[in-house]
């Protein structure tokens, strides 16, 4: 069982409100290139889209950022990337988000640790959810979770993340809550991003998918599926009120997967401190809060030494709770 202080402590770190004031640097990036660990479609897509686009229109980048999509081993391949081949690059930047940091936890990316990148900010937190195709007979998350208690086979459950990733790890916080006590049972198939997991559901391949809420919102957009839990302790503001949290429902569990950056470890202290003032600008924009609330991303405010140290108790915390729940030995 996860005990409720461990749960309430994780969702605690991971929603932790703080700033970091960053000095704006002489520093600009010829070529500015983020890599989105996945398929397009996920949150890691939206992270390096959405910010490369709001950066320019913010005008603190002179030029387009290209975004790459390198998928696989959740976000691995990225990683061994970024750290064999491109550590002294400076103008590259790497979506991260807690799936970063769980993998990292659990030693999957093998041969690496947190501190081979440098960690630039946090650009706000997504919280997680629980949800089915539209046209599923299941309405609550209880009715989901009984089902699953009953018949754990008939219940396949996708996600954007490897096998215990956090994407994994939400669902199964959701079923031990419930009192599902051997987790190990829940079905999981992981996708090299949300979207390509969603698209599973849809496909009737699955029948549930757990992600986070603005790799969701689309499809809830163009009523392809419909949110049985938002993992937040309590229900969310403007077009998000309407998503039942868990908690509501009995179910005490709270997920929030922070969204930010790393950058090569490489990196001069001039591209980071840039890079690092130009998130925080960015962040501290009635632009981005306006896109923060269109997508449903709660505030998280880290930047640099600040953000690294977050990281690394995050690292800690997560293999903690992985570690109860028989992810890792």
């Amino acid at each position: 069982m996860i005990p409720k202080t461990t749960r309430l402590a994780l969702a605690a770190a991971f929603l932790g409100l703080s700033a970091f004031g960053a000095s704006a640097q002489g520093f600009t990036p010829e070529n500015p290139e983020c890599i989105a660990p996945a398929n397009p479609g996920g949150g890691w897509d939206f992270t390096c889209r959405q910010v490369g686009k709001s950066l320019q229109d913010e005008g603190l980048l002179d030029s387009t950022m290209q975004v790459v999509n390198l998928a696989g081993g959740g976000g691995g391949v990225a990683f061994a990337e970024v750290v064999n081949k491109r550590g002294d690059d400076n103008d590259l930047i790497v979506a991260a988000s807690t799936a970063t940091a769980t993998r990292l936890a659990q030693g999957a990316y093998p041969g690496n640790t947190m501190d081979q990148v440098r960690w630039l900010a946090t650009i706000g937190a997504d919280y997680g959810v629980i949800a089915v195709s539209a046209d599923s007979e299941i309405e609550t998350l209880p009715q989901l979770l009984d089902q699953i208690k009953a018949d754990p086979s008939s219940i396949s459950v996708s996600g954007g993340s490897a096998v215990g990733g956090w994407d994994h790890l939400k669902v199964l916080i959701a079923a031990n809550a419930y009192g599902i006590e051997d987790v190990r049972t829940i079905k999981y198939i992981a996708f090299d991003g949300g979207g390509e997991a969603v698209t599973q559901l849809l496909a009737g391949s699955v029948q549930a998918f757990t992600g986070d809420i603005s790799e969701a919102k689309g499809f809830v957009d163009s009523g392809d599926i419909k949110v049985l839990a938002v993992l937040s302790p309590e229900r969310l503001d403007g077009e998000f009120a309407d998503f039942p949290t868990a908690k509501e429902q009995g179910v005490d569990a709270i997920g929030a997967n922070w969204r930010g950056f790393y950058a090569p470890g490489g990196m001069s202290d001039e591209a980071y401190d840039a890079w690092v003032s130009k998130i925080a600008d960015l962040y501290a924009s009635d632009a981005w809060k306006d896109v923060m609330a269109a997508n449903g991303l709660a505030p998280l405010d880290l930047q640099g030494d600040e953000f690294q140290s977050f990281v690394s108790d995050s690292v800690a915390q997560i293999e903690s709770i992985s570690r109860e729940i028989g992810i890792i030995q």
